[in-house]
């Protein structure tokens, strides 16, 4: 763990509600490839994997390194592109092999009003669609697996008092189903890269102390909008340099614990700051001599181990800390 601001982790104690970001924190980000599915008789399901995979392979996402995995396990010929462009949360764009090819989500299509026959609505996981000269030729299908721990932080964090939301450009269906197998309190779903600082600042307004984890680029501006931010191992450069605590392993336990963490250092403090505090106000005055009249003085020998004493004491406290 590598803690960039102090003042957040010792602030940890006043967090009310945590968003986690879903892919990679909550997720392994594996996303395998399922399925694909040719909309158009034109092309068939290795043709569609080489064109997408030409403007893939320009990409460090998840869905992309899961499409260039079944590509080279396909051993399939990747071609070269050109003009790629990147489109903050609705996928990627370029020509490859003079042919204008887009690798997009569901927004995508909403915002053009596209729709699609054939796609199938029952599916938990995510679609990305592929569009050749603007028109949709196919589909595929990934698949992500949680993380062993991420049930575990999601009740340690509920039994501490504090509010957990799950935080997903993905679909309503994919959002509620992480979120029900988790017993989470909500889910916000298809949010855009930009959207996620404005539901940040709208919990904020609310009065929400919050704390936000994430892995990637489109996490940065809320994670640094977040009264507590958290970047997670696996993420990248951009999420790390913006966060205020940087976890090393992507173990979501180790949030939770973090936090408690705090809230238990926070606490001993407190404690300490009145073992040293007591022994002053007892010793201080009987050292004075306020009860000479009552033949109650006490010596500086046994002041000296008194404050030698509180020494020890406020250190043996600190070495009981336990998270």
């Amino acid at each position: 763990m590598l803690i960039r601001n102090r003042t957040a982790f010792e602030n940890a104690r006043l967090i009310t509600t945590i968003i986690f970001d879903k892919t990679g924190t909550l997720t392994k980000g594996s996303h395998e490839l399922q399925e694909v599915k040719v909309l158009n008789k034109t092309f068939d399901e290795r043709e569609l994997l080489r064109l997408a995979s030409g403007i893939e392979q320009h990409s460090e996402h998840y869905i992309a390194t899961g499409l260039m995995r079944k590509v080279k396990e396909l051993n399939i010929t990747i071609p070269k592109a050109e003009k790629f462009n990147y489109m903050p949360g609705i996928g990627l764009e370029g020509i490859v092999d003079g042919k204008e090819i887009k690798v997009v989500g569901p927004n995508y299509l909403k915002e053009e009003n596209i729709s699609v026959t054939g796609a199938t609505d029952d599916f938990t996981g995510t679609v990305v669609y592929i569009l050749v000269n603007n028109t949709v030729v196919g589909y595929f299908t990934f698949s992500d697996q949680i993380r062993e721990n991420s049930f575990d932080a999601i009740q340690i964090l509920k039994q501490a008092g504090i509010k957990n939301l799950l935080l997903t450009g993905d679909n309503e269906k994919v959002a509620k189903k992480v979120s029900d197998e988790l017993k989470m309190d909500g889910y916000l779903a298809n949010v855009l890269p930009h959207d996620k600082l404005e539901k940040v600042k709208e919990l904020q307004q609310k009065g929400e102390y919050i704390a936000m984890t994430g892995d990637g680029v489109n996490d940065a501006p809320a994670l640094a909008q977040a009264d507590v931010g958290i970047a997670v191992g696996s993420g990248t450069d951009v999420a790390a340099e913006t966060a205020d605590i940087i976890l090393v392993n992507s173990d979501p336990k180790d949030i939770a614990n973090l936090i408690l963490f705090g809230k238990a250092t926070y606490n001993k403090m407190i404690q300490n700051l009145w073992w040293a505090a007591g022994y002053n106000i007892l010793a201080i005055p009987l050292a004075a001599g306020v009860l000479y009249n009552w033949d109650i003085v006490l010596s500086p020998a046994v002041g000296a181990v008194l404050m030698s004493l509180s020494t020890i004491v406020v250190a043996i406290n600190a070495k009981l800390l336990k998270a």
